[in-house]
């Protein structure tokens, strides 16, 4: 018997059903763990202290609760898109749903570029490579990003396969930090008090402000469980496997981040790790091989963790698009899918041009700013990665609403429902860490207002030029049906 999507939907807006309950698990994992664990250690050790793996809990226990709205969501709509899916369901409004879209695309582009630029660092270092190189290294960045492109493009089961394999190596490197954790506890190194110590001064004075510090600053880390929503139309029995996968693949990540974070600061002094990446639990030389080995090996870790998250990363931003085309909220064409790979080339090609041109222009901006001190420098994908937290926890609190305000809606015996207290926890969280951040930060509101003012433009432009396409968002609504065929 025929699918009803091959019998009643154009070819171009059919995507490959073959994501099986482990490989999502796997995909939650490798993206929350991501590359934030390896970097973002030390910036919040210095924010909160020996206590900074509180920051991290408290950070996972948001984003966890957050994750509750997105698996009730995923049953009810197993469809490309996410978030802004969810929000155009909730609230039927086409301009929210279009900033939505925008904040995401933004949010997934920037956290990208961010990533290739890591990757970049990691490799200089590991190959000699100067920091004044900066056409060189940002010719190898966009290298990276259309290698990620390609491997995309290839198909999801191939992308699938590539973040298991690449989420095995980067535990590898967390388990290495959480065994010398361990030695340091047990030789006398580490001193368990230490891990109830607070930085008052980073916090204001007071140890709450210091760990929503932390909080703010480890968020980022917790990001990228939203990213597995937009594969929900390429997983088989989504109804049944993204609860569990999605839940337990958060629950187990936050697990590694609190004993990451407490074996940091038993294996070195916060003074020491403050401000540095999980390389000086590295130089403590702690371990049984030699700390100049292993931080060759750490450095390749590192390398294979960002590429695990950029390649979810880029997965998420192109099945953002192609969602969107068939709801009528971008320009058709991002919703067209290869004949043969079943992947949407359009969205691909183009997010990753779009993160290849905002690399190039920040190399252009580095080099106009050579004769300027490093600390006045302005540094494009850098600031807009800052920026990528804001749209995110805004993104949050707005699904959970909608969840909530979608109840009694398109239910069926296999939608999962969350508790609802603990939704609303899940809200004044995300809010009162949003408002934290951009306290801190006020000049990320000046960048939030220039993209919403640019994705305003583009929203006029959609509306005026736009091609709609009635008959992909009619074969998006047969895909919420729910096929079970492994394949479609």
């Amino acid at each position: 018997m025929a699918n009803p999507i091959e019998a009643d939907a154009p070819s171009r807006s059919v995507l490959k059903r073959s994501i099986t309950a482990k490989q999502l698990y796997f995909y939650v994992v490798g993206d929350v763990l991501g590359s934030g664990i390896y970097v973002l250690v030390g910036l919040v050790a210095a924010a909160v202290g020996g206590a900074f793996w509180m920051a991290f809990l408290v950070g996972v226990s948001i984003a966890t609760i957050t994750g509750l709205a997105y698996a009730e969501l995923v049953t009810k709509y197993p469809q490309a898109a996410g978030a802004s899916l969810y929000i155009n369901k909730a609230f039927r409004s086409p301009v929210l749903t279009f900033f939505i879209t925008i904040c995401m695309l933004s949010a997934n582009m920037a956290a990208v570029g961010s990533l290739a630029a890591g990757f970049v660092r990691y490799l200089s270092d590991l190959i000699g490579l100067p920091e004044s190189a900066i056409w060189a290294t940002t010719g190898i960045a966009v290298a990276f990003v259309a290698v990620i492109t390609l491997i995309n493009l290839i198909g999801i089961s191939e992308s699938v396969i590539a973040n298991v394999v690449m989420t095995f190596v980067e535990i590898s490197g967390l388990v290495v930090v959480v065994a010398i954790g361990v030695i340091a506890l047990v030789e006398g190194v580490g001193d368990p008090a230490v891990l109830l110590q607070f930085q008052v001064e980073g916090g204001g004075g007071s140890a709450v402000l210091a760990v929503l510090a932390g909080v703010s600053l480890a968020f980022f880390a917790m990001t990228g469980f939203e990213n597995a929503a937009n594969v929900a139309e390429e997983t088989i029995d989504p109804s049944r496997a993204f609860p569990r996968a999605l839940i337990g693949g958060m629950m187990t990540a936050g697990v590694v981040y609190v004993l990451v974070s407490m074996a940091a600061a038993l294996a070195v002094p916060i003074g020491d790790l403050a401000g540095n990446t999980l390389l000086e639990v590295i130089r403590a030389d702690l371990f049984f091989i030699p700390a100049a080995v292993m931080l060759v090996v750490f450095g390749l870790i590192a390398m294979v963790a960002i590429s695990n998250t950029a390649l979810v990363t880029v997965v998420a931003q192109s099945r953002i698009l192609f969602g969107m085309a068939r709801e009528n909220v971008v320009p058709a064409i991002f919703a067209k899918v290869h004949p043969a790979r079943r992947s949407p080339y359009v969205a691909l090609i183009f997010g990753g041009a779009v993160v290849a041109a905002l690399l190039i222009i920040g190399a252009a901006v580095r080099s106009s700013q050579a004769g300027i001190p490093e600390d006045e420098r302005l540094d494009i994908v850098d600031r807009l990665a800052t920026i990528t937290v804001v749209f995110l926890l805004f993104i949050y609190a707005l699904v959970i609403v909608a969840c909530l305000k979608l109840r009694g809606h398109d239910e069926t015996d296999d939608t999962y429902r969350a508790n609802t207290p603990l939704l609303i926890v899940g809200i004044l969280g995300n809010v009162a860490v949003l408002i934290y951040t951009l306290v801190d930060d006020p000049d990320a509101l000046w960048w939030v207002a220039g993209l919403l003012a640019l994705g305003l433009v583009l929203y006029l432009l959609q509306r005026a030029f736009g091609k709609k396409a009635p008959e992909l968002a009619d074969a998006a609504g047969v895909a919420a049906a729910g096929p079970t065929d492994r394949e479609v």
